[in-house]
């Protein structure tokens, strides 16, 4: 009589690396640092966060595309993600066909942020005085996605001179918002929060169809009468392609205990993030909504 012996789960052999595709210091470097914090104790391994940036996302994110597919190397990305293969310069590079998505490990809104002397304290006041200032409104953005919704804010709100400043990086969008040398941003709220807590900006609705607990009297967009904007931002990692299934679910497995661990727990409620870490399948089919959403509005916004 044969007996059959369970394999046990996998882990990594090396220390793994995850590869943050924007600059150090922002909302996705922190969750990224917070999870490997976590995920070294999870499996007795190393686990280094390694900062790529450059090309909205994109250097760091076909770095990993062309990764060892043992798991050792990983990406943590967001739904800028979906939107590579639309900018100009890419080449039609969809880092999507290439990777294999793993767990997503938070949710956290962007928000709609603006100048304290920008006329308006709602956004539908600061919708209503942009589309009558003598001066034409101005609104800043660091990441495709946000780009594109700002396009979509002046198209469907009908703020002809909006003016759209696109940044490299959020430590200048903040920096020029505070000066009110650009008005508007549109911004994870971990960057915002701070300021707004200080009174130098203003957060004027958070996205999505909920209000986010524990940042004060803050309407969602949908509560707001936006529900374009009802999208929320998630962030997760992903795995070169041909990673093997069980080691991709071995991984999701220790996200999910990762992200209630307390640096992931005390991370994530101090930028309003909601912890998620889901299965493999169940963030494919994030990511795939997603990607039909920004393909809709890449249509509608082409990038210049």
């Amino acid at each position: 009589m044969s007996t059959v012996t369970a394999q046990p789960a996998w882990k990594p052999e090396r220390p793994v690396t995850l590869i943050v595709p924007y600059s150090p210091g922002g909302g996705t470097d922190a969750q990224a640092r917070a999870v490997a914090t976590e995920l070294q104790r999870i499996w007795g391994q190393a686990v280094i966060v390694e900062n790529t940036p450059g090309a909205d996302g994109a250097i760091g994110t076909r770095k990993v595309t062309e990764a060892k597919p043992d798991g050792h190397t990983l990406l943590v990305q967001l739904p800028s993600i979906t939107l590579i293969k639309h900018v100009p310069g890419t080449n039609g590079f969809d880092p999507l066909a290439k990777l294999t998505p793993v767990s997503a490990f938070s949710a956290l809104p962007a928000v709609f942020v603006s100048n304290v002397k920008l006329a308006g304290k709602t956004l539908r006041e600061v919708v209503n005085n942009c589309k009558v200032a003598t001066q034409p409104c101005s609104i800043g953005t660091t990441e495709n996605t946000a780009r594109l919704q700002a396009k979509q804010f002046a198209a469907e709100e009908g703020i002809k001179e909006l003016t759209i400043v696109n940044y490299k990086g959020g430590g200048q969008l903040i920096t020029d918002l505070v000066a009110n040398n650009v008005n508007m941003g549109i911004m994870g709220l971990t960057a915002a929060l701070p300021h707004a807590k200080a009174g130098t900006l203003r957060v004027l609705a958070t996205f999505g169809s909920k209000r986010v607990p524990g940042i004060g009297d803050i309407p969602s967009t949908v509560e707001a009468g936006f529900p374009s904007y009802s999208a929320t931002t998630w962030y997760g990692l992903f795995a070169p392609k041909a990673t093997p299934p069980a080691i991709v679910q071995a991984i999701a497995d220790a996200v999910a205990v990762a992200v209630k661990g307390d640096a992931a727990t005390k991370t994530f409620a101090g930028i309003g993030a909601q912890a998620i870490g889901d299965n493999p399948a169940e963030f494919a089919a994030m990511v795939k909504d997603e990607s039909m959403r920004m393909d809709s509005l890449a249509k509608r916004f082409p990038f210049e």
